[in-house]
């Protein structure tokens, strides 16, 4: 396989290359992942690139059906509400070690102090749990969690200049405690998820979630042939435990002349597509990136630690940056295209730019180039 047939692959998977189309949102195939929600209309933008109806981010906000939680690396997720347990059994660690690692600091001073760490993950949700009867912000249940748990769950942050729970545990500990957030909330509201029947604390075998809502199946089914590395990268887990919990159904497979493994061999035809992906779009989230942008000289300007910028997405491969600035109703969208396009590719982007201020509840005032 080569690489633009892997990219190909991806994208088809991940419906980029869907024609817009009458459809319930929430039929959205990665739905089942988790669609990121970080940046400005990360979620709603999303499902827009892949054709489905949704108009604004509030379009999406205000729907009973989905729901909002924090999950894989502690991000902001949409699921379907239906799935909401299962993703919380489907995203738990598999190990001590892997809460550690997945955990950024967070699992040292407790397994110091002599506290099991799994133990640790569910103290920190059931406390949650007890604290959120009503709906609270994130800082008023930081606060009080700070007077509720013991030293170890605590950590001196220099920034803000005071002790409160640690971050990872926090967040990830919201949904094992049946908790999610209120979407359009800045700060974020965290409130109960009704109906929750569940005991809090992450589960005890991620694999018994639906196969469709596991990660690593997820991360080759959506990012196609793949590596071990390159998913453990993705969840922020060990190596040794996503080989542990390899899928014995992925198929091993070449692609541009390294091995890799696969869940489906079927392929899909370059697409004859233009996008402009959010930031966080689930495709700009492959962790090998030299296959998605083979320069490896545009991958800091692409994926800078703050600030990520969108990218410009024509047919597989990726062919520059851009940039929105809005002024009340209007935008102005910076494009920094790596190499000249085409007038046909230049139109269909700026019908893309205008499809984005509409998704924005505005206007495309002009192009500015980079």
């Amino acid at each position: 396989m080569e690489r633009v047939e892997a990219v190909a692959y991806a994208i088809h998977a991940q419906q980029l290359d869907r024609e817009p189309g009458p459809a319930q949102p929430t039929a959205a195939a990665i739905f089942d992942f988790g669609i990121q929600d970080t940046g400005r209309d990360g979620a709603s933008w999303a499902l827009a690139n892949r054709g489905f109806p949704v108009a604004s981010a509030t379009d999406l906000e205000d729907r009973s059906d989905v729901a909002l939680a924090w999950t894989l690396r502690s991000a902001p997720h949409f699921y379907r509400r239906a799935d909401l347990a299962d993703v919380m059994v489907a995203t738990s660690p598999f190990s001590a070690a892997d809460a550690i690692k997945r955990m950024v600091g967070a699992g040292k001073p407790l397994k110091d102090a002599g506290i099991d760490v799994l133990a640790g993950l569910a103290e920190v949700a059931r406390t949650m749990r007890e604290l959120v009867e009503e709906p609270m912000s994130k800082g008023e249940v930081s606060t009080a969690l700070t007077g509720r748990l013991d030293p170890p769950y605590l950590r001196n942050c220099v920034p803000c200049g005071a002790i409160h729970p640690w971050e990872v545990p926090f967040r990830v500990g919201a949904l094992y405690g049946g908790l999610e957030l209120q979407p359009g909330t800045s700060p974020p509201v965290l409130q109960r998820i009704p109906g929750w029947g569940r005991s809090t604390g992450p589960a005890a075998d991620p694999l018994a979630a639906p196969a469709r809502l596991q990660p690593i199946r997820n991360y080759l089914r959506f990012f196609g042939p793949s590596i071990p590395r390159d998913v453990a990268t993705f969840l922020d887990a060990p190596v040794t435990e996503i080989r542990n919990h390899w899928p014995e159904d992925a198929v091993e497979t070449d692609v541009a002349g390294s091995r890799a493994w696969q869940l489906d061999p079927a392929a899909a035809d370059p697409p004859d597509i233009v996008r402009l992906l959010g930031s966080h779009d689930l495709l700009l989230q492959i962790r090998n990136r030299e296959l998605l942008v083979p320069d490896t000289g545009r991958h800091k300007a692409l994926w800078p630690v703050i600030g990520r910028p969108g990218a410009v997405l024509v047919g597989t491969d990726i062919v520059g940056l851009w940039r929105p600035r809005a002024s009340g109703a209007d935008l102005t969208l910076r494009l920094d295209l790596w190499s000249t396009v085409d007038r046909a590719t230049r139109s269909r982007i700026e019908t893309e730019a205008e499809r984005l201020a509409a998704h924005r509840g505005g206007t495309l005032t002009k192009i500015v180039d980079a």
